[in-house]
């Protein structure tokens, strides 16, 4: 019986890793982020992104003005690989809110997701 036992948790821990890990792969933004850039009425939406790595503004000129209407929190980078620079830190903007750049500041070109 205690052998039947220990198996037991062995095995339910086995399925409680499997099911936490399977959850959180492919993990998604719920909703869209929206960029445009200065002056410019062409505006680019990204919608349900991953919440892994880095990802591009495909905007040829970068981004001035972000709305973001997702369930989560992103950072914005000047650079286009998420990197900080000497002169800019990542800007944070969270759910449900929208940011410009200040007039004469170099345009987003990339952003995470805080999850």
């Amino acid at each position: 019986m205690h052998r039947s036992r220990r198996l037991t948790v062995i095995a339910g821990a086995s399925l409680l890793l499997l099911t936490a890990t399977a959850c959180s792969a492919g993990k998604t933004t719920v909703g869209e982020l929206r960029f445009r850039a200065e002056d410019s009425p062409i505006e680019v939406t990204h919608s349900n992104t991953s919440v892994e790595g880095c990802h591009r503004i495909l905007l040829p000129r970068g981004a001035a003005h972000v709305h973001n209407s997702t369930l989560v929190d992103v950072v914005l980078y000047r650079t286009p690989d998420c990197k900080k620079s000497d002169k800019a830190d990542g800007t944070y903007v969270a759910t449900t809110l929208s940011n410009d750049t200040a007039p004469g500041s170099p345009p987003w070109r990339s952003f995470s997701v805080i999850h």
